[in-house]
């Protein structure tokens, strides 16, 4: 009895962990929003999340794919270039998340800068880039992180982290200090989103969330209302928490 006792007061109680988010003198309003599409927005809302020395990897964000059976999994990657067309991160054309895109494109990519008590969550479909580009990009990567994605066979059983190490070993023998690293079967993908919705919390948990989409549904009427024109093709809405 006493043993059961101290495990359950070793744990933490998860019901009761919060934190205080925005005030209500700093709700996030449609009119805040200079240019309404969602693309500018975001690049602000990361450029703050940089000048936020808290925020160590502000890049850092959670993909979730699906195979063609739609049985999701999710994995955190990091963000290396965002334009009008979309997101772009880098991995292993061999890894569990390529196996995935290749059944099924639809993505979706979530971030989460505490210390700004925001999020941003995408949905879209994800497609290879150029090999000239994946190439560009690697060769720019630091050298041991080009012969590290050279030594991995991503996502794959292997015996042992020895296996990894006289890997590595025997191809910066191979390469020698100066010789380039060729480039596996690694690259990146652009999300071309569909949807990007802006979420902000709130102390009072009436979280502010706006989203911006692409695609109107059956029904769906741009009212000014609850459905208003946005910039760019897009259209953008108001959510509940």
């Amino acid at each position: 009895m006493r043993l059961n006792f101290l495990r359950r007061m070793s744990f933490v109680d998860l019901a009761s962990l919060r934190i205080k988010y925005k005030s209500e003198k700093e709700i996030f309003l449609e009119s805040s929003i200079d240019r309404k599409e969602p693309i500018s927005l975001f690049r602000k809302w990361l450029q703050e999340a940089c000048d936020t020395p808290e925020i160590i990897e502000p890049n850092a964000m959670c993909l979730a794919t699906a195979t063609k059976d739609a049985v999701p999994s999710a994995r955190f990657v990091l963000l290396k270039d965002v334009t009008d067309e979309g997101f772009t991160f880098f991995t292993n054309y061999e890894s569990r998340k390529a196996d995935e895109l290749a059944q099924n494109p639809n993505v979706a990519l979530a971030f989460y800068w505490l210390p700004l008590r925001r999020s941003v969550r995408i949905e879209g479909s994800a497609e290879r880039i150029s090999r000239d580009a994946s190439e560009a990009y690697f060769h720019q990567r630091p050298r041991a992180s080009q012969i590290g994605a050279l030594v991995s066979p991503q996502s794959k059983p292997i015996p042992n982290r020895e296996f990894l190490d006289k890997k590595e070993k025997a191809i910066k023998e191979e390469l020698g200090p100066d010789r380039e690293v060729p480039l596996p079967n690694w690259g990146g993908y652009l999300v071309r989103p569909k949807a990007i919705e802006f979420w902000q919390g709130q102390t009072n948990r009436l979280h502010d969330r706006i989203r911006f989409r692409k695609e109107l549904q059956v029904g769906d009427s741009v009212d000014g209302e609850l459905l208003h024109q946005g910039d760019g093709g897009w259209v953008y809405e108001r959510l509940a928490p």
